[in-house]
């Protein structure tokens, strides 16, 4: 393979790609030659970091179809080096940071995972002990593979399981912070892991602290995800679990994307709690923790979340999307004395300062839930801490297409760079003083009362578009404007705006 195929893995700071034959216009990309050098280079990379010739290396996997064979081809490649592997099975891609911090004996870690992608996809997530690697980490490893430089030496390979550890930890948390052995019993909680690694969740964390848990669902780990892809962003997976909360009248429903590291909940009237409403959730208890605090979210954020904020002591900080992003800043806040205890996108990726800026699912929901107990231990409820959330009318996204083959980075720059200036010249349009990527643009009353975001996408040949509105049809307005601007662009399909 050529240096240029590895590059082409890398997406923004994992390896990515197509694992499994057999879907049309998908060819396999993360072929075992591929994965192979990987695992080499990443030794070689290893060493480096760690300053040890033969780092241990810790190996976990979601529950993939691929996840078996990609796993064993990594500790091939590893142990061929001379470097030892320690293979923990099923985990989370959280659990796979943690290790690196809890005496288990590795020095960095591997994540087989994709996220929630399709089922024919997998990837490599790469940990050390100061956390992710940086996407120029990824791109270093790549070009070592490509370069084919590698040790030879015979290592070993060694089965042992951490999510155990990671799931004691975070049920002696819970314990500490309410000081009662069982604070959730008599509370109903369930969780919908949609196939994925999250299962563990139910038996390792909510029973232990005297949760009920009847009417969790696809627990069961299947890389096929029968039941529905397990993100918290899709609208179906979300009213699955939405459905199952309302019928077993619970009290809190959890759902875990494939690999535990985003989260969404569920309001027990059946309401989930995502996007603005879950930032606004953990925000409110950070902030009755610690008022002042600056908390960091992603660019499509609503004004009503940043008023919420405001209002709740706290200072609003948008930037721009990608969890590395979102975490680096606050992590530069903290640098520079301003106290930022969390960095949070509206897909459900949030990282504490507490739990070393991992962004971490498992670890945000069991947040909630001491705020649960505590709340119903006080006999209050803690969808209270959100009852003066503004809420818009209507938000949506549109995502537009560009011609395959363009260079969209350059076309959409140029489109970004028009509307600017077409909306510094309508008086009903005012560009958000906050903006930090794309094009930010206010739209008044008689134009539809809300706000639209223009931007790129971090890793695709597509033009996202988000917009609110708090007036019933100000969407439509908004998005009619929209299209008689972007319409006039040949190399953008803009029918779903039209649409």
């Amino acid at each position: 393979m050529t240096e240029q195929e590895f590059l082409n893995l890398k997406n923004g700071t994992d390896v990515r790609g197509t694992a499994i034959a057999g879907v049309e216009n998908d060819p396999v990309t993360l072929t075992d030659e591929a994965v192979l050098a990987i695992a080499k280079a990443f030794f070689v990379w290893a060493a480096k970091k760690t300053g040890k010739p033969c780092p241990t290396v810790a190996v976990g996997h979601d529950s993939r179809l691929s996840a078996d064979h990609i796993c064993a081809l990594v500790a091939e490649g590893v142990s061929s080096c001379g470097g030892n592997v320690i293979l923990t099975g099923l985990s989370s891609t959280p659990s796979m940071f943690m290790l690196l911090q809890d005496g288990f004996g590795a020095d960095v870690s591997v994540m087989i995972t994709a996220s929630h992608l399709p089922y024919q996809k997998n990837g490599l997530k790469f940990f050390a002990k100061d956390g992710g690697l940086e996407g120029a980490d990824v791109a270093e490893i790549l070009k070592i593979a490509a370069a084919g430089d590698f040790p030879a030496g015979k290592g070993s390979v060694t089965n042992k399981s951490y999510i155990e550890q990671y799931s004691a930890d975070l049920v002696r948390k819970v314990r500490e912070a309410c000081g009662t052995d069982k604070p959730l019993a008599g509370k109903k909680i369930l969780v919908d892991a949609g196939n994925g690694a999250g299962g563990f969740y139910v038996d390792l964390v909510l029973k232990p602290l005297g949760a009920d848990t009847e009417g969790s669902q696809f627990l069961e780990p299947d890389g096929a995800f029968p039941n529905h892809i397990p993100n918290p962003e899709n609208e179906t997976a979300m009213q699955s679990v939405c459905a199952a909360v309302r019928k077993h009248r619970a009290d809190f429903g959890i759902i875990f994307d494939t690999d535990v590291d985003r989260a969404g909940a569920v309001a027990p009237d059946g309401e989930e709690i995502n996007r603005n409403r879950l930032i606004a959730l953990i925000s409110a208890i950070l902030l009755e923790e610690r008022p002042g605090a600056v908390i960091v979210t992603d660019s499509v954020t609503s004004d009503g979340l940043a008023a919420f904020i405001a209002k709740h002591g706290g200072v609003h900080r948008r930037f721009k999307r990608g969890y590395k992003n979102v975490i680096n800043e606050s992590k530069r806040l903290n640098a520079e004395g301003k106290y930022s205890p969390l960095a949070i996108e509206t897909s459900g990726h949030a990282a504490l300062k507490e739990n070393f800026f991992l962004d971490d699912g498992a670890y945000l929901v069991t947040r909630l839930l001491i705020a649960l107990a505590k709340c119903a231990k006080e006999g209050k409820d803690l969808m209270a801490l959100i009852a003066d959330l503004p809420e818009p009318a209507e938000a949506g996204e549109v995502r537009l297409k560009f011609t395959p083959g363009c260079d969209f980075k350059t076309l959409g720059a140029g489109v970004i760079a028009d509307f600017t200036k077409y909306a510094e010249s309508c008086p009903h349009l005012t560009l958000a003083p906050d903006n930090c990527e794309g094009v930010r643009v206010n739209f008044d009353k008689e134009h539809g009362n809300g706000w639209a975001l223009v931007r790129m996408s971090l890793h695709e040949p597509i033009m996202p578009i988000n917009v609110e509105s708090n007036d019933v049809g100000g969407n439509a307005k908004i998005k009619a404007e929209l299209y008689a601007f972007l319409s006039k662009y040949d190399f953008l399909d803009t029918e779903n705006l039209k649409k």
